[in-house]
């Protein structure tokens, strides 16, 4: 499993330092959405694909540490 991790924790990173912007949230891509009024649609179809890539990406990183507190628990 923290070959896993260790893999989302890198595809993140990367998703930082993009010649595109990641944004933080759907509010921040919705808010570009609205200001750009149709124009530019590469960059915000790019910025589109690029959040949900981190969307995914954060998903199963959650979903990876609530199986791990799931079998911790039953351990016990």
């Amino acid at each position: 499993m923290t070959k896993v991790k260790e893999f989302i924790a890198v595809e993140l990173k990367q998703l930082e330092r993009g010649f595109v912007a990641t944004p933080e949230t759907l509010d921040a891509l919705m808010a570009f959405c609205r200001a750009n009024h149709g124009s530019n649609d590469f960059l915000l179809m790019q910025m589109a694909i690029q959040y949900g890539a981190k969307a995914a990406l954060e998903n199963v990183a959650e979903s990876i540490a609530l199986a791990e507190m799931t079998a911790e628990y039953n351990e016990k």
